[in-house]
């Protein structure tokens, strides 16, 4: 008998795991139990068959968990059927649940297909990149959360206004009060310039109309639904946010920890063996292309600074310091001119010429606005530039740029509202004369929150003229002149990207101001839907129009986290001035469901006194120590064992890892003693 070394079972056993145990479905025995005797193999591989057979199908795993081939895992669903017939009862129930299960598979998967527009997103991604794709992925998940505000809106204040009686009519010129008259509607023959200025302002015939606060009548049961309404909207878009936030911090953290980033996953496992046609295999290609070209261009740029020197490191840090400091500045800049705007225009409203010329008065009247749209169209560009020179990744870059620049619009949007508060409550003192007797500032603002709602109002008409100038008045013309202009003109003009920065950026600051005004202005997220549905085929047909992909991508994953978190960050921000108007500003007392009320929030408690009395008892128990001192012990202990179930998955991770690990050192054990075995061989 010829000796051809040491055995199998003998070089498996000197693994350095010396563990591994792997079946191929029921009956193929674990690596190392072959014995040199072939005589006896098919005798042993029977009885292991066996053995192994009726040791798994004893133990209930669904099939496509189990490591079988697909014979194997028929005839196990097959032997499954058959006992649960004889179970009875017992396989009734477990039929019952599993066909609820595959009813909610399906339903999600249907879900799935519902999704509007889900063939332009992919098709953008491939053509694009998946970050081109993540800005209309939130640009319809922004779509859907103002149509779902627009229907609260709707259902909580509209419908109880005409359901309780036609509203009553605007007061007249000669209704007066101790806080003065209001008279929002003008009288007689009305000129088309007018009309046009009342269009762009919301004053005039819209004043008085379901798009602003005053419109509402006093009703108590109207005011406790136009209260509730506010918060109803905030909670659930809160609840959205983040859950897109959830779903997307699991994709960022898997391509930030390397796990899922590595080459070997883009090539042998990102390909879908299910794609049918040509278009969708060309389009799947892309999309593995770009992520491809963001690996290797963040890889660079990891690669590079792993090998800088103290002093080079120091150097990168000093730089990045003194840009931080020009930001800061420019920051500062812009939000003393956002103020100083602000209460220059008050000054110019004031004036005889803008009083006389519709024109000139829309243009003051929208001077906060042009201010603010300007600020935000020529610093992001500034911070753009900066970016790059501070030596980050392109995912870090996108990342700085869109905090500056989200930095710049919420403060400028922040000291546009101080200023107009400073104009409300006469600076923050309450008595001075035109505050004392109401309150609030009644000579220059008799109902200061339609004017509120009326900036908000201009401030999202104008940042949707701006999108349709900008689309219509310089990007097709480059276009047009880089395509008939090939020599040096052209090249000049440059082919245009599609700057995902810029552009989410804009719907963020679009969406912060609509959740401010939403309760000033209340049909204002029906607008901003409007605008959204617009803007979407806007962007759709310039992207595929006038932009070529990107030369420089970045990670979807990381939008996907990012972007929710911005939009929390904007939904923190509006809550604030909404919050300061509901409990510490007076109301107006002329107009407004909350007229001669002491503050708005004053109307909740006068409608629980109304309640019966259990109620009552169960409302002011929920706001007492009792129930919030138990409430938060079981929010701790639900905290303390979603930490531990975290950390235990942690070190669960941490130890398949370690396995991954060993796995591939087996192989390179295994694959050196081919070759020496091989070597031997060779040698006899």
């Amino acid at each position: 008998r010829v000796d051809w070394g040491p055995s199998l079972a003998s070089v498996l056993n000197e693994l350095p795991s010396a563990a591994t145990l792997r079946y191929r479905g029921p009956g193929v025995l674990p690596w190392g139990t072959l014995e040199e005797d072939e005589d006896d193999d098919e005798g042993r591989s029977i009885q292991a068959f066996a053995e192994a057979a009726q040791m798994e199908l004893h133990e209930s795993h669904p099939s496509r968990e189990l490591p079988w081939p697909m014979q194997a895992r028929r005839a196990y669903r097959k032997s499954q059927a058959r006992e649960q017939v004889t179970y009875g009862s017992g396989s009734r129930a477990a039929h019952w649940i599993r066909l609820l299960s595959r009813t909610k598979e399906k339903m999600k998967e249907g879900l799935q297909t519902l999704k509007p527009w889900a063939w332009t997103l992919k098709k953008i991604g491939g053509q694009f990149g998946a970050g081109t794709e993540s800005y209309f992925s939130l640009l319809r998940f922004l779509l859907f959360l103002n149509l779902t505000s627009s229907v609260i809106q709707v259902c909580m204040k509209l419908l109880p206004t005409w359901l309780g009686g036609p509203p009553p009519g605007p007061p007249g010129s000669d209704t007066s009060s101790l806080c003065g008259s209001y008279s929002p509607q003008t009288h007689g023959l009305v000129s088309f310039p007018t009309q046009l200025f009342n269009l762009l302002s919301g004053e005039g015939y819209l004043e008085w109309s379901p798009l602003f606060y005053g419109f509402y009548p006093p009703r108590s049961y109207l005011a406790v639904t136009y209260l509730c309404s506010v918060f109803a909207t905030g909670l659930i878009c809160l609840l959205l946010i983040l859950h897109r936030s959830v779903s997307g911090l699991k994709q960022t953290l898997l391509a930030e920890s390397g796990v899922l980033t590595s080459y070997s996953h883009r090539v042998f496992s990102a390909w879908d063996f299910g794609l049918c046609g040509e278009e969708h295999v060309r389009l799947r290609q892309r999309i593995i292309l770009y992520e491809l070209q963001v690996e290797l261009e963040e890889a660079v740029v990891r690669r590079r600074a792993a090998g800088q020197t103290l002093g080079q490191r120091a150097k990168v840090w000093l730089v990045r310091g003194l840009f931080q400091l020009l930001v800061l500045a420019l920051l500062g800049a812009a939000v003393y001119g956002v103020y100083w705007v602000t209460g220059y225009t008050v000054t110019l409203q004031e004036t005889a010429v803008v009083q006389q010329t519709p024109l000139l008065k829309l243009a003051v009247n929208y001077l906060p606005s042009i201010f603010i749209s300007g600020v935000n169209l020529v610093l992001p560009h500034v911070f753009k530039f900066i970016a790059p020179l501070e030596g980050y990744t392109r995912s870090r870059q996108v990342v700085l740029i869109l905090l500056r620049t989200v930095a710049l619009r919420l403060t400028s949007l922040l000291f546009l509202l101080i200023s107009l508060w400073g104009q409300i409550t006469c600076g923050g003192d309450a008595t001075a004369d035109g505050c004392k007797t109401c309150g609030y500032n009644y000579k220059e603002l008799p109902c200061w929150e339609t004017r509120l709602g009326q900036e908000m109002y201009k401030l999202v008409l104008f940042d949707l003229l701006m999108c349709l100038a900008v689309t219509l008045l310089y990007q097709f013309p480059r276009k047009i002149l880089c395509g008939l202009c090939p020599g040096a003109l052209g090249r000049l003009a440059g082919t245009q990207e599609f700057q995902v920065p810029d552009e989410v950026l804009g719907l963020m600051y679009s969406q912060t101001v609509v959740w401010v005004g939403s309760f000033f202005c209340p049909l204002l997220p029906l607008i901003n839907t409007a605008k959204f549905l617009l803007l979407f085929y806007l962007k759709k047909i310039t992207i595929f129009s006038t932009c070529s992909p990107a030369s420089r991508t970045f990670r979807a994953s990381m939008a996907n986290f990012f972007f929710p978190i911005m939009l929390l960050l904007g939904l923190a921000f509006s809550a604030l001035p909404v919050l300061y108007s509901i409990f510490l500003i007076p109301p107006s007392k002329l107009c407004g469901p909350f007229r001669e009320k002491s503050s708005i929030w004053a109307q909740i408690p006068e409608s629980i006194e109304s309640l019966p009395q259990t109620a009552q008892n169960i409302l002011y128990f929920l706001g007492t120590q009792a129930f919030a001192v138990p409430l938060l012990l079981i929010s701790s202990i639900l905290m303390a064992y979603t930490v531990a179930l975290a950390n235990s998955y942690g070190r669960l991770i941490s130890e398949l890892k370690r396995q991954i690990e060993t796995e591939a050192r087996n192989k390179v054990f295994l694959a050196q003693r081919a070759v020496v075995l091989n070597s031997q061989n060779g040698a006899f």
